[in-house]
């Protein structure tokens, strides 16, 4: 410990981070709508906190290591995977961590924020623009007026999010995938996107595609339900706006059959976001006849279970598990 903050993270923590990344890529040889193509999945639920927040955690805990106090420590606003990966570096860095979460966290991931050791803070009342994410915002800025010496690692507008893209994600992915090819990522705060077509722009042919819901103002806006954790939001993105590149919607009932499909299909299970994806590329494959398209599959399905995969919860909400015109070929894999 060095002055106020951590100038080096503690060898626990630096462990931590060096066991990011290396995600493998699945590719599965598809057909929709009587064309054939081949879907890659680059799963970063490989990583050691289940998702690609974890690349994202390291880059935000990083750029805040030298401004901590050891007795505050971290605050975050998060819809699961970012807060347990942030939970786990805190816990390395024996730094206390705090979590501001809201109804629709999983279950699953609360209890891996307090198995961690993370305090975590419910903002209960819903945003009026169809989640909780306003009212996570407005406890955070209430908790950094009471508690001065308290760093929010903002993943909404640190730079590191989209860093943690640009300078990683998407070299790692680019020595897996073709250089044409066309690469769909999920919209919630925009950093992954945003990282990943400022490398895209200077590095590779890919199109890049944002993949976002119905209901969302992250990049734009269109009516509709927001039923969905990791994908969509109720503030406009920070790193990227409507018109910086093209942006395809799906709905949840598209996503959560896209999600049940693929497992049956392949035994690949994915998160919400990564199920839009799926969706969003066979629509792809079909109506614009396009050969290879790129998923970058941010979680798994275990932050699911009680949701997406369960028969029950789709009920509730009307959504079926109608699955899509489409069949798989046998899957092949790749490291990076």
């Amino acid at each position: 410990m060095t002055g106020p903050g951590l100038a080096t993270p503690p060898p626990r923590a630096a462990l931590v981070s060096l066991l990011v990344g290396d995600t493998p890529v699945a590719s599965v040889p598809v057909t929709a709508g009587g064309r054939e193509g081949m879907l890659r999945l680059k799963l970063e639920s490989f990583n050691p906190c289940g998702s690609i927040k974890d690349r994202t955690a390291v880059a935000l805990f990083d750029s805040v290591a030298d401004q901590l106090d050891p007795v505050s420590g971290i605050v975050e606003s998060t819809s699961g995977n970012l807060g347990v990966a942030l939970a786990a570096l805190s816990s390395a860095a024996n730094v206390p961590f705090t979590a501001v979460v809201d109804p629709r966290t999983p279950a699953y991931a609360v209890r891996q924020l307090h198995r961690l050791g993370a305090s975590v803070v419910v903002a209960t009342d819903e945003d009026g623009r169809g989640g909780y994410l306003l009212s996570r915002l407005e406890t955070v800025e209430r908790m950094l007026t009471e508690r001065p010496t308290l760093r929010w690692t903002n993943q909404y507008e640190n730079p590191a999010n989209p860093g943690a893209h640009e300078g990683g994600t998407a070299p790692e992915l680019a020595r897996q995938v073709p250089a044409d090819t066309v690469v769909l990522v999920a919209v919630s705060t925009g950093g992954t996107l945003a990282g990943m077509r400022s490398y895209a722009a200077r590095a590779t042919k890919w199109t890049v595609v944002g993949v976002d819901v119905p209901g969302s103002y992250a990049v734009g806006h269109t009516e509709g339900p927001r039923l969905l954790s990791g994908i969509g939001s109720s503030k406009h993105s920070g790193f990227v706006a409507a018109g910086d590149g093209p942006i395809e919607r799906v709905r949840p009932a598209d996503a959560v059959a896209a999600c049940v499909w693929l497992l049956e299909q392949t035994g690949i299970g994915v998160g919400a976001s990564s199920g839009a994806l799926v969706a969003a590329a066979l629509r792809l494959i079909e109506r614009d006849r396009l050969s290879d398209v790129v998923c970058v599959c941010a979680d798994g399905a275990g932050n699911y279970l009680d949701t997406v995969y369960s028969p029950a919860w789709r009920a509730v909400h009307g959504l079926g598990a109608e699955p899509p015109a489409a069949a798989c070929g046998p899957v092949e894999w790749s490291s990076a």
